[in-house]
């Protein structure tokens, strides 16, 4: 069991801090949650105790490996499935894991594709998802601000860019 104080990642929300552990009244069962505060985008969210293994929630990465992620991310890439609908289902499903690994790369396609041509309105959702849970581990991991830490995200996509061409 997490505590107060403690930095948790709750998968397709990021990164947050549990400010309280609260037993809540829900349709009539009264559980115990993590009150967890994302610092991207001032989200509080209530998380159920009994479910946070299942639901994949873990603590935060080390910050080695945010370092790791950051050299990896720029030469990363995916397999781009010509079916819209399955390559959505399959990018979710890694969103939704909450692995650094999987989500990087995913946001890095995405990134690219909107400077290209733009994304639909499904693919600018997934893609402010894997932004707010990058930037939100980046950010609790390295105990950064919010800029600073999308400046990390971005230049290490840049700077990879920049060397391979």
């Amino acid at each position: 069991m997490y505590q107060v104080g403690d930095k948790i990642v709750y998968p397709i929300h990021g990164a947050g801090v549990i400010c309280a552990i609260e037993e809540k009244e829900i349709l009539g069962q009264v559980n115990a949650y993590y009150m967890l505060e994302v610092p991207t985008g001032n989200i509080s969210l209530m998380v159920p105790v009994k479910n946070a293994d299942e639901i994949g929630v873990r603590p935060i990465v080390e910050p080695v490996v945010i370092d790791r992620l950051l050299s990896h991310i720029g030469s990363a890439e995916i397999a781009v499935l010509d079916n819209w609908n399955k390559r959505y289902r399959e990018n979710m499903a890694k969103i939704k894991s909450g692995d650094l690994f999987e989500i990087g790369p995913i946001y890095k396609y995405l990134l690219e594709k909107d400077l290209e041509k733009g994304l639909s309105s499904g693919e600018k959702k997934m893609f402010m998802s894997a932004h707010q849970i990058l930037v939100s581990e980046i950010m609790l991991s390295k105990n950064i601000g919010k800029e600073e830490a999308e400046a990390l995200l971005s230049d290490s996509i840049c700077k990879k860019e920049a060397t391979v061409g």
